[in-house]
């Protein structure tokens, strides 16, 4: 451990470009760039990163209260010869609990100079420090300019030591007290003959008191340096290990806003989430992103208030209602509900505009995967364009996949605690939550209840037939159901990115090839065309849909944003090509081996197959039972009317229109014992208990025959 040096006293500015460049046992300032599960990714120059694992830290990561962008400090532990850099933690965490500070410039001329104030051109200057309750307007009227209370240093009594004084008391006075004195006596007594320099700090005092102009954030961009204000509804605070951050929109866009007490200390502790404030501060560009620097902050009420509220409501109206709906192909059923799209599509919108988080619950297959996708690809870029943080995009939108069709308890209770959560945490806004082609039928009735409860907005997107008991439950509800239009050949994946251009018009190129990616059969002409024209063929679409299945089975509950976005959108064929090679491999020796295996009953001159898929596929394996169901029914010759697949306590039916909750009922009078109940609708799925499997499966297939 021969590094360890006087270097532990102080923390260093690292300005190299190169891992190698690093000292090891130094302590480096940094800044967080994101986390993992296995710790915190730290900036300590541009393109040079380490990594402070969740071992070396002195508490749990989850109690870890730093944001990305946040300046933390650490210790550099070693530097590995692929150039990942281990990081070690520091306890102590602002610039004060440091013996002093230094360069390390490795190829400049000021390596290892000390560094006694807040350096520009190191892009680390600390938030200027304003005081609680004290306006800049209000000190530089008594003489302090912005530049002494740019780094917020000084104290109180080194605040009241620079008053300016006449140049003539200046060469008289010997010591601070008498230059006090005389101050007080020249300000009485000498007021004719500085006349001219009382003047001039009158003016200079006059224009600091001057109101700033309101702005509106949009415009900040081009009022880089100046002292602005602004007038909006706080959306978002968090306390960094520095400044207080206020997310501040107006009817424009959204801003940062830092105010500053002391480290690690909540300003203005009575302004949060919801209140309507006015606030006047400097804007700066802190990497590369827009900020306020605030001065002051006033909380608004009464008429006041009530008129900024107005002008957001007016703004948000008008921002967030599409000016129209047009479908991406001529469908029939997509026609119908336009109207229903664009009431769907104002509530996403709206939830950009409020600074509001939007969860997208979909289902972990090609189908649900390429709605969930279409959503947030139209998302995203007005995300970025009202937010100015780097990260609004991850902080504002969540795609979550559920493994079985259906918005649940479980899948309510797990977004219900992780809203409260945040809300607790970061004083974040209740989310909207998007069901798409999850949340029609009544085995989401207690999920959507439990989001209502807590006055969570729901926005419900059904291809298919939904069950009239979840329109008093969903805040909008999108389904040709509610029509008189029949869509027996509309995708969850076609409305979906027909939702999707409905949000963002702009994203419809991007956006014309999915829903022909979403059928794995007999898709519309009027989509395989548009994929077409797109530069997708029939070839290259079911190519996207196999790779996407693929994808969605492995670790179903992660939303896999950056591959799911590379296949889609990005892809010039080579990643789809060999994904679906693997996903044809896998799905071609399961169907093989259980088409060997299907047992043929004849019931009534109605022919079922039936498959016992624990016998013959692979558990735990791809394809899951409900693909390989589909793959054996879409192969089946002309005969045969339906297939039965079955599992330990679970069988999917596939038949064309067959109820699946009637043969439930059915079979469940003829075996009361075997708790038969009718799940996941949408996969024609059948619960039961396992030691009741072989009658079970035979009132199933007799009931599923006498349908049809």
């Amino acid at each position: 451990m021969d590094w360890i040096t006087h270097d532990e006293d102080v923390w260093f500015d690292f300005r190299g470009d190169s891992p190698e460049q690093l000292t090891p046992g130094r302590y480096y300032k940094g800044t967080v760039d994101g986390f993992a599960d296995f710790g915190v990714f730290v900036d300590l120059a541009p393109g040079v990163t380490g990594l402070l694992h969740r071992s070396e830290l002195d508490r749990r990561l989850e109690s870890l209260e730093w944001d990305a962008g946040d300046t933390v400090f650490v210790q550099v532990k070693n530097v590995r010869s692929n150039g990942n850099i281990d990081l070690g933690w520091s306890i102590r965490q602002s610039e004060s609990e440091f013996r002093g500070a230094r360069i390390h410039d490795p190829d400049g001329e000021h390596d290892n100079e000390p560094i006694e104030a807040a350096d520009d051109d190191s892009g680390s200057a600390p938030v200027k420090k304003t005081p609680k309750g004290v306006s800049t307007k209000s000190r530089a009227a008594n003489g302090q300019t912005s530049a002494e209370t740019a780094d917020g240093a000084a104290d109180e009594n080194e605040s009241t030591a620079t008053e300016e004084t006449t140049e003539a008391d200046s060469a008289e006075a010997t010591s601070e007290d008498a230059e006090e004195t005389e101050t007080e006596e020249a300000s009485e007594t000498t007021a004719d003959a500085d006349a001219t320099a009382g003047e001039g700090a009158a003016a200079e005092a006059s224009e600091d008191e001057a109101e700033p102009e309101r702005v509106t954030v949009e415009s900040l961009g081009d009022r880089v340096g100046d002292v602005v204000r602004i007038e909006g509804e706080v959306v978002g605070a968090r306390q960094t290990g520095g400044p207080t951050i206020f997310e501040v929109r107006d009817e424009t866009a959204v801003v940062d806003c830092a105010a500053f007490v002391e480290a690690g200390v909540r300003a203005y502790p009575d302004v949060g989430e919801g209140d309507v404030i006015r606030l006047d501060g400097e804007v700066e560009l802190r990497r590369g992103e827009l900020q306020i620097e605030t001065e002051e902050l006033t909380s608004l009420s009464g008429e006041d208030a009530d008129a900024v509220e107005q002008r957001l409501a007016d703004a948000l109206s008008e921002k967030a209602r599409p000016e129209s709906v047009e479908p991406l192909a001529a469908h029939e059923a997509v026609d119908a509900v336009t109207d229903q799209l664009a009431d769907a599509a104002e509530a996403i919108r709206g939830a950009v505009l409020q600074s509001r988080p939007i969860v997208v619950r979909h289902a972990a297959t090609a189908d649900g995967y390429v709605a969930g996708a279409a959503i947030e690809r139209a998302v995203l870029p007005l995300i970025r364009e009202e937010h100015a943080r780097a990260d609004a995009e991850y902080h504002f939108f969540t795609r979550r996949p559920l493994d079985d069709p259906v918005y649940g308890m479980d899948a309510a209770t797990n977004d219900v605690t992780r809203m409260l959560q945040d809300n607790e945490r970061h004083d974040e806004k209740l989310p909207l939550v998007v069901l798409v082609g999850v949340g029609g039928t009544t085995d989401s009735l207690d999920g959507l209840g439990l989001l209502g409860v807590y006055g969570a907005s729901r926005v419900v997107v059904d291809a298919e037939t939904v069950d009239t008991e979840i329109v008093d439950e969903a805040s909008v509800l999108v389904s040709p159901s509610l029509t008189d239009v029949a869509a027996e050949d509309l995708s969850t994946g076609a409305l979906g990115a027909n939702l999707a251009a409905a949000v963002n018009a702009d994203m419809t190129d991007d956006l014309s090839h999915l829903p022909a990616v979403s059928y794995w059969e007999d898709a519309p002409s009027v989509y395989a065309d548009l994929a077409a024209d797109a530069g997708y063929d029939a070839d290259r679409t079911r190519k996207l849909r196999e790779a996407v299945a693929l994808e969605a089975y492995y670790q179903s509950y992660q939303d896999k944003r950056e591959l799911i976005t590379d296949l889609l959108f990005d892809d010039d064929g080579g990643l789809a090509d060999h994904v679906s090679e693997q996903f044809r491999i896998k799905l071609d020796d399961e169907v093989e081996t259980a088409e060997a295996n299907l047992e043929t009953r004849d019931v009534d001159g109605v022919s079922v197959a039936v498959l016992d898929a624990d016998s013959y596929s692979h558990r735990f394996d791809f394809p899951p039972t409900a693909l390989l169901a589909d793959a054996l029914h879409r192969g089946a010759d002309e005969e045969r009317a339906a297939t039965v697949v079955y599992s330990t306590d679970e069988l999917f039916v596939r038949a064309a229109d067959v109820d699946v909750r009637a043969a439930a009922d059915a079979a469940s009078e003829a075996v009361p014992e075997g708790g038969i109940t009718a799940v996941g609708i949408r996969q024609n799925r059948i619960e039961f208990l396992s030691g009741a499997r072989e009658d079970v499966v035979d009132a199933v297939v007799d009931a599923v025959a006498d349908q049809l």
